[in-house]
């Protein structure tokens, strides 16, 4: 994808239809109108798979919105006392919000990098923006949210980045299981690098351990 066709994507041209017919329905002077819009637009999360297994051949794979809801329930794991795991629960709904409408985008969909943010930022502005016009404080928060998470600017967010790795590497660890003996997703496991607070490299070793222990017992059998 070259430069100039990059920059011709906006918010606008990646509503789908179904959803573009609700616009001409909200208003302003009926701000209870919004909510629904934005909870519409939201909902594409549940039917979009995440691209990394569908590239690498998982016929039946999780959505988006799978992923972002199981990250929400670990972080109510976490066992350090000065996180405050409300806020992290709330970081894992929004991080990947702005994907509803710009999509699960890898490094082989030839995106760059900056070209990705400027889209999901465009993104996160559009959706903040619909529910301003409900509610200022919460159209703040989900802006607000989303940028702890890009920008790593509180710990909360540095332990729902590792969480992030984490939820992918043990439905990455799952896929294996349920394809065992087809689908050694080595490349996946590279991530474990990237993991920075202690308690989530415990669950990461941990499952480690697991992986390694199902492979030398498949492996042992051929």
């Amino acid at each position: 994808m070259s430069a100039a066709e990059e920059t011709q994507w906006t918010v606008e041209s990646a509503i789908p239809p179904q959803i573009q017919s609700l616009l001409s329905e909200v208003s302003e002077s009926k701000p209870v109108s919004y909510v629904s819009l934005f909870l519409q637009i939201v909902s594409l999360l549940k039917s979009q798979r995440r691209t990394g297994w569908v590239d690498h051949g998982i016929p039946v794979c999780e959505s988006i919105a799978d992923h972002m809801y199981r990250m929400g329930v670990s972080t109510m794991l976490i066992k350090d006392r000065s996180i405050d795991t409300a806020k992290c629960a709330k970081i894992a709904l929004v991080h990947d919000i702005a994907e509803s409408l710009v999509g699960d985008i890898t490094p082989y969909d030839k995106v760059d990098k900056n070209e990705k943010h400027r889209r999901e930022l465009l993104t996160i502005n559009y959706l903040s923006e619909l529910v301003r016009k409900y509610d200022e404080e919460n159209g703040k928060e989900i802006l607000e949210l989303w940028l702890d998470y890009e920008e790593i600017r509180t710990l909360e967010a540095r332990y729902v980045k590792d969480i992030d790795k984490y939820e992918m590497l043990l439905q990455c660890f799952e896929y294996e299981k349920q394809h065992a003996g087809e689908k050694k997703l080595d490349q996946f496991w590279s991530a474990m690098a990237s993991v920075k607070t202690d308690e989530i490299k415990s669950w990461v070793e941990d499952l480690w351990s697991q992986r390694q222990a199902l492979w030398a017992k498949l492996e042992s059998k051929n």
